[in-house]
């Protein structure tokens, strides 16, 4: 019996999803979790795998956007007749159709060849642009976001089926006071237009939100060479093909450690409620080519600096990969970001919502400092530590760095 597949939910909160491309066409053969097609959540790309072996008997809709439930394509055996159950979730995006090629097995047809008129397929659905009181029709996804930007949906023009509200309508209506702004003599030579992706698009929703709650910074300075000298004796002790442990490695773990004795930092903000967390799931912030991902490395408190490593070599390979999951990136309670490698030796780095706090680190670079009313020279790093004040007081944020900056002067002292 031929198999629908359907729109699956990745993760929680998801409501809609984008098809990018399908990696099968029409006629080929499908093993059991093999990646079947593309999808752009508000979070990442990932591949969806199929769920049983068969053949692609139909592409339902090629690409576009698409609730989570909705039947996006038909698997069964090489040949096997089969028909479509009439849906109410339609696809989302004028773009989400079934492709024009006819598919190698058969479906139910009546005698003009065509589908049965009693079951159209999902790309024939279509549903007034209002609903029961004159209720906008919209997406979940344009719905959520219209709700964080204060936008009314009735002010909103669909490009969906039937003048549906999709995400994509709320976002251009959303940048539009921009867009009206004088425009700018354009410089000479060509110019490169780039279009947002899924994930560019909620980082920029998410920072925008992030720069609206009311934040301070604290910042302090580290001697780093019982952390340095400590890497060093790791490095010496790794067994062959292990990951080499890093400095930001040394910090995860001892930041976790830190967050676990300070629990208001290691929360989340949730409206109504803070949410503070007794173990340290630590995010840390990848540049990969689509965009900021801050994929998380859970109970950072527990692991030892090894294990922290392999996980960090891991998670950054498939975030420049593309091949980062929902699962990845979900449930961290703080977040690292580090651009030391670049040469940058101190900057603020903007809230990872709903987390109330996010550690910017510098370079560590050779500095003078007065010891015992000596000059000395001494690896310096820069940290600065953004806190969400709706949910941390200064004096929380200020005891987390003290505890972390003795940890990293004397790593010992996390055991």
């Amino acid at each position: 019996m031929a198999t629908e597949v359907k729109l699956p939910r990745l993760g929680q909160g998801m409501e809609s999803g984008t098809i990018v491309r399908w990696l099968k066409g029409e006629g080929d053969a499908v093993k059991k979790r093999e990646p079947l097609y593309e999808l752009d959540t508000d979070k990442v790309t990932q591949e969806v795998e199929a769920e049983v072996d068969g053949v692609l008997l139909k592409i339902v809709i090629a690409e576009g956007e698409v609730e989570v439930g909705t039947t996006v394509g038909v698997i069964g055996k090489e040949g096997e007749e089969f028909k479509l159950e009439p849906v109410t979730a339609p696809a989302l995006s004028p773009t989400a159709t079934a492709p024009a090629a006819p598919p190698s097995g058969k479906e139910t047809q009546g005698e003009t060849g065509g589908v049965a008129p009693s079951e159209p397929s999902v790309s024939e659905i279509q549903t007034d642009s209002t609903g029961v009181n004159g209720r906008v029709k919209a997406s979940p996804l344009a719905r959520r976001i219209a709700r964080e930007r204060g936008i009314d949906l009735a002010n909103v023009t669909g490009t969906g089926p039937d003048g549906r509200v999709i995400a994509e309508d709320v976002e251009t209506l959303a940048a539009a006071p921009a867009q009206a702004a004088a425009p700018i003599a354009a410089p000479s030579g060509e110019i490169e237009v780039v279009q947002l992706t899924a994930t560019r698009k909620t980082i920029a929703r998410r920072l925008t939100e992030a720069w609206t709650a009311p934040v301070f910074q604290l910042g302090v300075s580290v001697d780093m060479t019982e952390a340095l000298a400590l890497r060093e004796q790791l490095v010496a002790r790794l067994a062959e093909g292990a990951a080499k442990p890093t400095v930001n490695d040394i910090l995860t773990k001892l930041a976790g450690v830190a967050l676990t004795r300070h629990r208001a930092v290691n929360a989340t903000f949730r409206g109504d409620t803070i949410q503070r967390f007794p173990n340290a799931h630590v995010a840390i912030a990848v540049a990969a080519p689509n965009g900021l991902v801050v994929p998380v490395i859970r109970d950072a408190d527990r692991r030892t600096i090894q294990e922290i490593a392999e996980a960090r070599t891991d998670l950054v390979g498939r975030a420049r990969s593309g091949k980062l999951t929902l699962a990845d990136l979900e449930g961290g309670t703080f977040t690292i970001s580090n651009l030391g490698m670049f040469g940058v030796e101190q900057f603020v780095a903007v809230l990872n919502p709903p987390q109330v706090a996010i550690l910017a680190v510098g370079a560590v670079k050779d500095t003078a400092v007065v010891v015992d009313g000596e000059i000395d020279i001494a690896p310096i790093m820069q940290l600065t530590l953004t806190c969400d004040h709706r949910a941390i007081d200064g004096a929380d944020g200020a005891d987390f760095l003290r505890t972390l900056v003795a940890l990293l002067e004397q790593p010992a002292l996390a055991l």
